[in-house]
């Protein structure tokens, strides 16, 4: 899943329950443990960061993380990587398995230096799930289910699933209206009018701040919300109307080429 986003947090009020914490609020961890953790719907893991990257795969249910940059989150065909020394918060929507990779400083098979949101592969989902299972098993043929995890990580696609918080006030007022209402069908033109901005300076705003379009942005938005939704059982045509979509049939479209299996489908996977 492309299912991987960035959020906008604190400055926009976007997702005020995932706001930034202050940086006396956090939490060190030198090592980014390698294991399994079962969080309940709304359950959070507090800020906190490693020296080590991170990377969490949700085998049930979908797991947010949330940056001074805003907020990616992952259904379970996609993963989130999370760089070294990256303040992070964690939350659960639905009931969430997160199986959790810690890697050293010195080993980024992809180079990044971001969070991101990266495309899992069947194989990979169960060299990850196999790899937590038993995180204190040093054998050799642990350290051979290793190396061909790391291989696989090194050919995952990375996903454009993502909302970068807006710094600009006049930006941030209209992503907060999109957000906030995500069944508000309003134009960026309309937008604009209701928060005294022109559609032009938007327009430009959201590609040269946000690199996306308006439509780009608020797509993204509202697959968040679906999410969000499904996880906790809402029905799917209850979550194409509220997300916003003009019939079930669309949103089941966007989703599906979006995530890679259908809305009806997401409480089912294993």
């Amino acid at each position: 899943m492309q299912e991987a986003a960035r959020l906008v947090p604190e400055a926009a009020h976007l997702v005020p329950e995932d706001a930034h914490p202050a940086p006396e609020a956090v939490r060190h961890t030198p090592t980014a443990p390698t294991h399994v953790r079962t969080l309940a719907a709304g359950e959070r893991i507090d800020a906190h960061r490693h020296d080590d990257h991170q990377i969490v795969l949700p085998g049930s249910g979908v797991v947010a993380v949330t940056t001074e940059a805003g907020t990616w989150f992952a259904p379970g065909t996609r993963a989130i990587w999370v760089p070294a020394g990256t303040v992070h918060a964690h939350r659960a929507h639905g009931h969430l398995n997160a199986h959790f990779v810690g890697l050293p400083p010195d080993e980024n098979p992809l180079g990044l230096d971001a969070p991101t949101v990266l495309s899992v592969s069947p194989l990979l989902r169960e060299l990850i799930v196999e790899y937590t299972r038993v995180p204190a098993d040093t054998g050799p043929q642990r350290r051979r289910l290793r190396a061909v995890l790391l291989d696989q990580l090194r050919t995952s696609p990375q996903q454009p699933m993502q909302l970068p918080t807006p710094a600009d006030p006049r930006l941030a007022a209209v992503c907060a209206l999109v957000h906030d209402h995500p069944e508000d069908p309003r134009t960026l033109a309309a937008l604009g009018a209701a928060t005294g901005v022109g559609e032009r300076t938007l327009s430009r705003l959201f590609r040269a701040e946000l690199g996306m379009t308006f439509p780009q942005w608020r797509t993204q938005s509202r697959l968040y919300h679906a999410l969000r939704m499904l996880a906790d059982g809402t029905p799917v045509t209850t979550v194409a109307h509220r997300c916003g979509w003009s019939s079930t049939s669309a949103f089941i479209d966007v989703f599906r080429r979006s995530f890679g299996y259908t809305p009806g489908a997401h409480n089912r996977r294993p």
